[in-house]
């Protein structure tokens, strides 16, 4: 079974589900967003998207009325394709262990994702993750999808890391593989087994072969539509490997495994 482990809402979903298709990908773990990319036209329009983007990357944006719409968005999608998509929920930062819980429990596990992500947030502030990690600990140590690319920086992969340790019943999938940091993250990944090396938004395709040969067995295909291609992908994960029991453990095995689907 070939799983993308990381794509946003693609509207209008036939496209989405087109682009699954030509890819050859069974299912997808499918994330809220609040913004669309791929809906717009020209210059501006896609200037506006990723202003907005950014804002919400770097944590200066967390509005929830957005949040909460882009879930429905979310929750309808799957409901609509149950066959196709599984959910990892959202969550906000800087709320109280208590307040997360609530969160989780009433938009994550009444929706039955099986995550939660994608968590950004701004450089410095991995501390504010901890309420997350705990509260999911309640819930059966849900994995949870983080951010590391930029604004992120080596120390803030690293700080994530600590609460890794401290948590260490909870996966930590290292979204974008770190972005310029990946060959400390994967090195960090290999010494701690709850950690998890998501291969989307690579700008080489180094990056993408030095994860599978150091760490097989807990690297994960991911494109990041709309952002990334997953037909594209796909074709660097099986250009660096020629081991074929890697390549499905790459492609859908490791995810398959870790989210018990």
């Amino acid at each position: 079974m070939i799983v993308d482990s990381h794509q946003h809402v693609i509207l209008p979903t036939k496209n989405q589900l087109t682009q699954m298709d030509e890819a050859g990908i069974d299912r997808t773990i499918l994330f809220a967003t609040t913004v669309h990319p791929e809906m717009t036209n020209d210059v501006e329009a896609f200037k506006k998207e990723m202003r907005i983007l950014n804002k919400i990357i770097s944590g200066k944006r967390n509005a929830l009325d957005a949040r909460i719409k882009s879930v429905n968005e979310q929750v309808r999608v799957i409901e609509e394709n149950p066959g196709k998509f599984i959910g990892f929920g959202t969550v906000p930062i800087g709320l109280s262990q208590e307040e997360t819980s609530m969160w989780i429990k009433e938009r994550v596990v009444a929706y039955n994702f099986i995550g939660l992500g994608e968590i950004t947030l701004i450089p410095g502030q991995a501390s504010k993750l901890k309420s997350i990690f705990a509260a999911t600990s309640e819930f059966g140590n849900l994995p949870l999808w983080i951010h590391t690319f930029a604004p992120l920086t080596l120390d803030d992969i690293k700080a994530i890391v600590d609460l890794a340790k401290q948590f260490i019943n909870v996966p930590v999938i290292l979204g974008h593989l770190g972005g310029i940091n990946y060959l400390e993250t994967i090195e960090i990944a290999k010494e701690n087994k709850n950690l998890y090396l998501d291969l989307s938004a690579m700008f080489s395709i180094i990056p993408v072969s030095l994860a599978i040969k150091e760490l097989p067995e807990r690297t994960l295909f991911s494109s990041d539509a709309p952002y990334g291609d997953p037909f594209l992908v796909r074709k660097s994960i099986e250009r660096v490997t020629n081991d074929n029991h890697v390549r499905e453990q790459i492609l859908g095995g490791n995810i398959a495994q870790l989210l018990s689907i």
